[in-house]
This record gives C-alpha cells, structure tokens and sequence, in this order.
C-alpha cells in the first residue's frame, strides 16, 4: 500500500553568490522559505529487490539519477533493510523551475519510506544524506524561514517570519543552473578588472553584505545559533507587514539576477508585471525560471494571479508555511 507524502516548494528570500570555493562550488547565503504548493510522493515497499520511480511528468528522468531514487537508496542502506522500493510522484510542481522540487521529492521519499519500513534514521544521518544528494535538499527537514550557507547545504532554523501571501510564476523557460554560476563568474572577473578588487575584497564585501542583510534589517530577532533541526521561537504574527517593508529597506536581492535577467528578458518583464500588479517585493527564486511577488493581503495575492493568468501568465496565490505549519501539512498525506 503506498504512503503519500506531501512534498512542499520553497522561494529564496535573497540569495549572495560568493567566491568559487576549491570543490567547484560557490560560498552560498540564502534565506529559505518554504510555501504552501507542493507535489505529492507516494512511497510503497514490497518483497524483493530494486527501486523503480514513476512520474506523470516528461522531464522528470526515471533513473539513478532522480533524487528520489538517490533517497530511497540510501535509506535502504543506512536501515540495512532489503525491498523492492516503488516511489510515484504526482509532480505539480514546475520541473527546474527554482522552487526546489526535486529536492523536496526526495525528503518526502526519505519520510515514506521511514513509515513504511517502521524505523526512524536519526537526524544526523539524515542530514547527512540530505547534503549528499543536493545543496538545498537539507532545508526540507527543517522546513519554515530557514538560513542556508556553505553551499547551501548547511541549514540552520531561524525565527519565523509571519505568514506572507504571494504569487508565484513560472514561465515556460528552462535556466541552467551551472550556466548561471558561470556567467556569474565572469561577471564578477570583469567586474574585478574594472575595479581592481582581489578575491580578499571580494569575500569582505560579501560577508559586510550578509551581516547587514541578516542581522541589521530583515530580522528583528536575532540568528539563532541552534544547530540544524532545533526549536526556535516564533515572531509574532501581528507583523505580517513589517516582513514586507524590511526587504524592500533592506535592498534584499538575489545575484543571480544579475546575469539571468539579461539572458531571459522575459524573466525580468515578468518581476516587473509582479510589482505593476501590486507586489510589495517581487524577486527570482533560485536561478529561476520562477519568479515570485509577496503582497500585503490573500485578496490582492488572488486577485493579482487571476489577471496575470488572464493575460498568459503561468501564475498561483499560495501562503508561505511556518515551520509548524510545515511539518503538519508533510503529517498529513
């Protein structure tokens, strides 16, 4: 019988791109936010051996290389357990759209088939199999505002930011996440030759920016210095404005627009059409190709989706989760 596990989005709230580190990878600060569209995964353990995925979605590959395959083989694995795993996603959400699908899928498959084999990983173990799979798989254990650095992987729970009402598009253009870092580079190397800054100048601009962003303007409460998966208190939610207005004072962006939005004009149409419409804060999430608007009400998020659509925008109202809210939701199936 096949366990269903809803398998939630998330939006970067911001993102600085800092200096390729000697793995190939880039030093990463991010804000997570997981909201309320999600996919669902159902996860069935039988007699036998192998994992096989079934997706109703084209480009959703069906090998080793899918992340849910990844997951299940690894859980099988730090169980010491035998089985033939058939994992089936109902994906609603866009395939490489920057809403972190994939790598949701794969936690909610490490959650299926924690049910279904009747044993529990530790949390350890399970972060650890998080960050092997991908860079942003390990925020979907911890769901809520959650502060990504490393590569991303490293996550650490902050306080809640109030409940916000966005709408999110996702235009029918594929972005390259590896391109993107890439552009970036050069980007960054022209821009070293202009001003004569070194890699030292680099990384202190980059953390100055990130001290500012986190601790000066957006947060009204201190970073919690938690480990991952610890208990943080909640804002109160009385301020659901004061979110909005912080990230606009706060100049909070995300890098890779920088280079996506002259690659995809339309990308960059889409942000404006966001705040034409009413956006308080409109922004790409990830490397695209979603980009999302926060606005003051449900009404005016509802609203705002109903035109864009009208117009040919792919466009939904959600709500961001809290981290309660979160897991509740990944409780219930």
């Amino acid at each position: 019988m096949f366990i269903a596990v809803r398998s939630f989005a998330k939006i970067n709230l911001g993102l600085k791109i800092g200096p390729a580190r000697a793995d190939g990878f880039h030093q990463l600060r991010t804000i997570y936010q997981t909201i309320g569209l999600h996919d669902v995964v159902r996860v069935d353990v039988q007699p036998g051996s192998g994992i096989e995925i079934r997706c109703n979605h084209p480009r959703v590959p069906l090998d080793e290389s899918n992340t849910c395959y990844q997951a299940a083989e690894r859980v099988l694995k730090a169980a010491k357990a035998s089985a033939k795993i058939i994992v089936q996603i109902d994906k609603r959400l866009p395939v490489q759209g920057g809403l972190g699908a994939g790598s949701s899928n794969a936690v909610a498959t490490m959650a299926g088939l924690e049910r279904a084999l009747e044993t529990k990983l530790a949390a350890e173990d399970k972060m650890l199999i998080a960050a092997e799979i991908g860079s942003d798989v390990p925020l979907f254990l911890i769901g809520g505002t959650v502060l990504g650095i490393g590569r991303g992987e490293e996550v650490y729970p902050l306080p809640d930011l109030p409940g916000m009402h966005l709408v999110i598009v996702t235009p029918p253009i594929s972005v390259s996440t590896p391109k993107a870092f890439a552009q970036w580079d050069k980007l960054v190397a022209r821009e070293a030759e202009l001003t004569g800054a070194g890699a030292a100048g680099t990384i202190n601009k980059f953390s100055q920016a990130v001290d500012a962003w986190l601790k000066e303007r957006v947060f009204s409460q201190a970073v919690s210095a938690s480990g991952p998966a610890s208990g943080v208190p909640a804002m109160g939610g009385d301020r659901a404005e004061t979110p909005l207005l912080d990230l606009v004072r706060a100049g909070i962006e995300n890098d890779f627009e920088r280079v996506v939005f002259p690659e995809y004009p339309d990308l960059r149409e889409v942000k404006r059409v966001l705040e034409r419409e009413g956006a308080r804060y409109a922004s790409l999430s990830g490397s695209g190709s979603t980009v999302y608007g926060l606005f003051p009400s449900g009404e005016e998020a509802q609203a705002a989706a109903a035109r864009m659509c009208a117009s040919g925008h792919a466009a939904v109202a959600t709500t961001t989760l809290t981290r309660e809210e979160y897991w509740k939701e990944v409780a219930r199936g």
